[in-house]
């Protein structure tokens, strides 16, 4: 398939339908708005469903229902609108449903703005939602990576019976690039017999989906397994981009939007005599903690960068273990950080060294 050019958001629901998605329920909400119009178009083509909830509310235990019952499901919102959605999600998470939740964050906190932002990385990588649980979080940084990890995004939802949130941004939704279909991979829909589909394994068998346990004991043996399962992932679903980091004098960590700019800030540091790194995580959790063990035993500074007040520093103290001193650069409220804004931070790290 020859490359087409799509907008971020037409790119998703595009996505959806080949990675074999035919239900989906949401509600509009600026900047993802375009994701729930491009499905109500396309979706019947295939012979899908598209709901219009009243709410995201209902919208998430929409998907609770659907994904119950055997089918590939998705939302997507943004900022607020997944914030009404952390209850839902944790019942999810709970029940082991698989699901696909798209949020193209915005400022914030509450209605915030409209514009592109980074912060929910808390709300997506420690659960906004009670109880202990995740969720797998991707982390796109073009329109070719929001094709391909909402397509790994629903095989990582059915392998591991988990939600799966695509964390992106205004930014991402809103432009448009050039993107191949035939690049990204899928893996066969699974067979999912533990669905409430009103037949069961066996003659009088009934499967039965919930997320209460009214003995402590049995929660916490449910518990238990849930951890045994987030090991797992954490154990083999790791991915991230790493670049430069082993004659590094400082390493730039970011995702998203904002790596994108950091990386124009890297190359141009390097080619004035700058040695600067890179580690973008593409999972945010489970987190890329390891590949920190591999910067320059000499580089002493990491620079965080995000569209937030910080939130992913947490994350790169816990990588770090001391070894270096972490730094903080990112702009709030809807504002897109700089190539030069990035350079300017990276060098009052570096002073005059070269």
């Amino acid at each position: 398939m020859a490359k087409v050019l799509m907008k971020g958001n037409e790119a998703v629901g595009a996505a959806a339908i080949e990675a074999g998605c035919k239900h989906f329920f949401g509600y509009p909400i600026t900047p993802q708005s375009e994701v729930p119009e491009y499905l109500a178009r396309e979706l019947p083509k295939v012979d899908g469903c598209f709901l219009q909830a009243e709410s995201e509310v209902a919208a998430i235990n929409m998907l609770y229902g659907a994904a119950g019952a055997g089918a590939r499901v998705m939302t997507s919102s943004s900022s607020p609108g997944v914030a009404l959605m952390q209850e839902g999600i944790s019942y999810m998470a709970g029940a082991e449903l698989p699901c696909v939740i798209v949020n193209m964050m915005r400022g914030g906190p509450g209605l915030g703005s409209i514009q592109p932002s980074q912060t929910d990385y808390f709300q997506s990588t420690r659960g906004g939602g009670n109880g202990d649980y995740r969720t797998i979080t991707l982390a796109p940084s073009s329109v070719q990576e929001l094709v391909d990890l909402v397509i790994l995004g629903f095989d990582l939802a059915d392998k591991y019976r988990n939600p799966v949130v695509l964390m992106s941004d205004g930014v991402l939704g809103q432009m448009m690039e050039p993107v191949d279909f035939s690049l990204a991979k899928k893996g066969a829909i699974p067979v999912k017999d533990w669905a409430t589909n009103g037949k069961g394994n066996h003659p009088g068998e009934r499967n039965i989906i919930n997320s209460i346990y009214l003995s402590a004991e049995d929660l916490e043996a449910h518990n238990k397994k849930l951890m045994a399962k987030y090991a797992e992932i954490c154990e083999n679903e790791v991915r991230v981009e790493v670049e430069n980091i082993e004659d590094a004098q400082l390493v730039i960590n970011a995702y998203g939007t904002t790596a994108r700019i950091a990386k124009t800030a890297i190359e141009s540091l390097r080619k004035d005599g700058y040695k600067v790194g890179l580690i973008r995580p593409i999972t945010c959790w489970p987190y890329p903690y390891d590949v920190f063990k591999d910067i320059n035993p000499d580089c002493k500074d990491v620079l965080v960068c995000e569209m937030n007040q910080g939130q992913m520093t947490d994350d790169a103290k816990i990588a770090v273990e001391g070894r270096q001193k972490i730094h903080f650069f990112g702009r709030q409220g809807g504002v897109i950080p700089t190539v030069e804004e990035i350079k300017d931070a990276a060098l009052k790290i570096l002073g005059g060294l070269k």
